[in-house]
């Protein structure tokens, strides 16, 4: 079949259909990699699924019985070993190697293998005090966070880097003494605050840069003392500040309504988030060239269908990934080299690798560590792994699994808790589970503790004694508590307490972080046809191209 013939395909999952592009079908040849039988969007959900961002709770190792912080699902499908203890010598991934049975699937055979190799549990390493973590990396003292580099004094917070004695942000980097803020760079004492680079000491920021003592701005650059874009002198600014009483919960509740309909009614928004990219497509893009349907991707070139990585080079299909070259439908591996089809990997010319570190010439392994010539943990000579994975491969094609990416039922956990979720929460609990997922539903039972709107509404009354106080969140019924150094926290910078799950507060945020697909829109200076990362239903009133929008906000 002509490539001109095979663009047009109907996914497998989704049943739309879905073309492939001349870029992609070079680069599925360079990487070795099958053409797909489901879209672009159904292969980063399946990839994401495997991701887990779920909930906290506690546990013992299956090796030592010692204490241990996971976000993995209580029913686990595989032992747990705290992440020391997986990288340590008191086991070794090996003795669980099996034969290959050809009357049988092989997803059936390698899940099964999973199903006995210890995991780890969590990821990350080189972490002082960050055990209420996961995905965390050379941090210290961090509280109920994920996905972060260098961060220290980081509680409640998603996807930060260089992040210090901060609380509930989002997708931020080099920031101190912040609280709420999504998507803000290099920043001191910043709260509630959107896009926004370079500022101090203010409340409320939409896209403003290098800003000082400034409330409910947007699109500023170089300001001080403004409130809602009008200048003041500093006593008039301070006085006003003062009065705002921001450390009252319903206060500030009104504040953020009046934000986010000024964001809507009055900023002028680009119409990507891009910067340094040639000839390159999606949002969030830093320093790509050649790079395609792509999102939250940095210093990468000549890649396809990737999301959320760095230093991509001719990948597709790859997602979670960093450091990486040649990968072809891969998830969250870092370090990699020509992998295919491999999910938590960092090897090299091999496939179907879930957990193993520092692999060549694998096929279908779990938990290996710098091991070659191996197929489903069981160690061959080379002209015998060769043989033997050639009639995998045939039968797999057979069966029509190779090519496909690891199934739904090895993934670690519920699908409504992990990352993918995050990007996709329109999906129905019977849709995954009919691809072989899993799912949790809410837990129906009365969870113990004070209602949050019970709290007092100004910090200045909270008292000493409600950090022994369980709260439960009203939205979804899950218990948490305010920490000490959480209060005082609160109580330094005039923060009411949040009446929301930290969890829950995270996914909110996110829902700003993680659009996909752009809209089409006209320019708001030149009415040009312009297509915009902004969801029609978001009710943006103001957006710009590329062009007009550094002509008259830079």
């Amino acid at each position: 079949m002509s490539q001109t013939e095979q663009k047009i395909r109907t996914c497998r999952h989704c049943k739309a259909d879905f073309s492939i592009q001349p870029g992609e079908f070079s680069l599925y040849e360079k990487t070795g990699a099958e053409l797909p039988e489901i879209c672009a969007d159904c292969r980063l959900k399946q990839h994401f699924a495997f991701w887990l961002f779920g909930r906290f709770r506690k546990g013992k190792s299956d090796l030592s019985g010692e204490n241990l912080i996971t976000v993995l699902p209580e029913e686990n499908r595989y032992p747990i070993y705290k992440l020391k203890e997986w990288h340590g010598d008191a086991w070794d991934a090996m003795q669980y190697g099996q034969e290959y049975n050809s009357s049988r699937s092989f997803f059936e055979q390698l899940k099964e293998l999973q199903e006995k190799v210890p995991h780890p549990h969590q990821n990350g390493s080189k972490n002082t005090g960050c055990d209420w973590c996961d995905d965390v990396w050379n941090c210290k003292n961090c509280y109920l966070s994920r996905s972060m580099e260098q961060c220290e004094d980081l509680y409640y917070s998603y996807r930060n880097i260089k992040v210090r004695n901060s609380f509930d942000m989002s997708v931020c980097f080099d920031c101190e003494k912040s609280y709420a803020c999504g998507e803000c760079h290099n920043s001191f004492h910043l709260f509630y605050s959107w896009h926004s680079r370079d500022c101090i000491d203010s409340h409320f920021l939409y896209d403003c840069r290098n800003c000082q003592n400034c409330f409910m701005c947007f699109n500023l650059r170089g300001k001080n003392y403004c409130i809602e874009n009008e200048q003041y002198t500093e006593e008039e600014y301070v006085e006003k500040l003062k009065s705002y009483e921001l450390g009252s919960y319903r206060n500030v509740r009104n504040f953020l309504e009046k934000f986010w309909e000024i964001v809507r009614e009055k900023a002028v928004h680009r119409s990507s988030f891009n910067f340094k990219t040639y000839d390159s497509d999606g949002d969030y893009l830093e320093n790509t060239k050649n790079c395609h349907n792509c999102n939250t991707l940095s210093d990468s070139e000549d890649s396809w269908n990737c999301a959320r990585g760095m230093r991509h080079k001719s990948n597709i299909d790859a997602n979670g990934c960093w450091y990486a070259e040649l990968l072809g439908n891969c998830a969250n591996s870092v370090n990699a080299y020509a992998q295919k089809y491999s999910n938590w990997s960092s090897s090299r010319y091999s496939e179907y690798l879930d957990l193993c570190i520092e692999c060549e010439y694998c096929f279908g392994c779990v938990g290996l560590k710098k091991k070659k010539y191996c197929i489903l943990n069981k160690q061959y000579e080379k002209k015998e792994y060769e043989k033997l994975r050639e009639k995998i491969v045939a039968d797999m094609r057979k069966r029509g699994e190779y090519g496909q990416f690891l199934p739904y039922s090895m993934s670690p956990g519920p699908f409504n808790l992990s990352t993918s979720f995050l990007y996709f929460p329109e999906t129905k609990k019977e849709d995954i589970l009919a691809l072989g997922g899993y799912w949790e539903d809410p837990n129906s039972e009365k969870i113990e503790g004070m209602p949050t709107d019970e709290l007092p509404d100004n910090i200045k009354d909270v008292p000493d004694s409600i950090v022994t106080q369980p709260l439960v969140c009203p939205e979804t019924g899950w218990r948490f508590n305010i920490a000490q150094n959480e209060l005082s926290f609160y109580r330094e910078n005039n923060i009411p307490l949040p009446r929301l799950h930290f969890d829950l507060r995270i996914r909110k945020a996110l829902k700003y972080l993680t659009v996909l697909h752009p809209s089409p829109y006209k320019c708001f200076y030149c009415q040009k046809d312009i297509i915009a990362y902004y969801p029609s239903e978001w009710g943006y009133k103001n957006i710009a191209c590329e062009e007009c929008y550094k002509q008259n906000i830079n």
